[in-house]
């Protein structure tokens, strides 16, 4: 009987292939559903061996890909559509020498291509490898782990920061200062507008906008007092030695 239906065992297994998932393990796993089948098995119930082999195989493949093949917890329902997208995928991709789109694959599966997209977003929690892990399929240690080329330093960063900062000192301005500053940069207003807006000269805007400035400056970078003027002096002597 084993030998009659490992064929069998090893075609549902096929259907079960994963991008990762080495076919002769599920072959594995097929054939102990296969042995399972024979072991239950009872002819006096009516029902043919093949159909209860099939279902038993079938029920022990999913299994395994329940208990074992996900990295995150997915549910039985969303696994099967990633299975059945990841294999309809292959089959297109087999045919045409191509990468499957979207619309083919809706199309076969009889599924809207959310669906379809909702199967691909769903196959990237089949598998999950450790940020310790080599960079490379060799594993050199001159390569480096996983983690060390995931991420960069972020080149804004230090602009949220400064813009955060400006921000508070904006609103921290005398009204009249915070007024002409806010037109100038947030809506490139000229001198001129800025005056006609708060209904006073173009000298008086100037003014605003260099007390402005000099305000910013004071509360963004305030001078040091004496005493910690010299404590810095003692700090950078101290690094020096």
């Amino acid at each position: 009987m084993v030998a009659r239906f490992l064929p069998l065992a090893r075609r549902l297994a096929a259907h079960y292939l994963g991008s990762r998932e080495p076919l002769e393990d599920l072959v594995q796993v097929a054939s102990l559903g296969l042995l399972g089948a024979i072991d239950r098995f009872n002819p006096a119930r009516g029902i043919p061996f093949r159909a209860f082999a099939v279902a038993s195989i079938i029920g022990e493949l999913k299994h395994h890909y329940r208990s074992t093949g996900w990295a995150m917890h997915v549910s039985p329902r969303e696994q099967e559509l990633a299975l059945r997208v990841e294999r309809v995928s292959r089959e297109i991709t087999a045919r045409s020498g191509r990468p499957a789109r979207v619309a083919e694959l809706a199309e076969q599966l009889g599924i809207t291509t959310e669906a379809v997209l909702a199967g691909i977003a769903t196959a990237t929690a089949h598998y999950s490898i450790s940020l310790d892990a080599p960079s490379t399929p060799r594993g050199d240690d001159e390569d480096g782990a996983v983690a060390d080329s995931i991420g960069a330093e972020d080149p804004y960063y230090a602009e949220v920061e400064t813009t955060l900062s400006v921000s508070a000192a904006v609103d921290a301005l005398p009204d009249p200062q915070r007024q002409a500053l806010t037109l100038r940069l947030d809506r490139a207003m000229t001198e001129t507008e800025i005056a006609r807006r708060l209904n006073c000269s173009q000298m008086q805007v100037s003014r605003l906008l260099h007390r402005a400035a000099a305000g910013l400056q004071e509360l963004l970078d305030p001078p040091l007092s004496e005493s910690e003027h010299a404590a810095a002096g003692r700090e950078s002597t101290r690094r020096a030695a």
